[in-house]
């Protein structure tokens, strides 16, 4: 069972970035100056995964050997999205990594897993 928006929780905007996506985007203007990213962008690809089933990662990205790789920051998972990604490693040639922020406890930062 999919979990449905909270009451008064406002809908996501396509392009404006939230806070998670924007501290992570901090780490990657970081690997673009440091050489190991030649180029990123916010939602710049979408993919279709099926009859009217797309999929528009959070940032895709170009390392500096060529390969493209795509992330998606989450604050938590719901199933859709996790079928998605699956989905997507799947049907494409592309790496995508899921980012998800640390509890400061936890000494903060990300983890970044990739999906398989």
């Amino acid at each position: 069972m999919f979990k449905s928006r909270a009451k008064g929780t406002p809908r996501r905007i396509p392009g404006k970035r939230n806070g998670l996506e924007r501290e992570f985007e901090e780490i990657l203007k970081s690997r673009v100056a440091s050489g190991e990213l030649a180029w990123y962008d916010f939602e710049a690809i979408t993919f279709k995964l099926g009859t009217d089933c797309r999929y528009t990662p959070d940032f895709a990205t170009m390392h500096a050997n060529g390969d493209l790789v795509c992330y998606e920051t989450k604050g938590y998972m719901q199933e859709d999205a996790r079928v998605k990604m699956k989905t997507l490693v799947r049907l494409f040639p592309v790496r995508l990594i899921l980012v998800q922020k640390r509890l400061k406890r936890d000494g903060g930062g990300f983890t970044e897993t990739e999906i398989e």
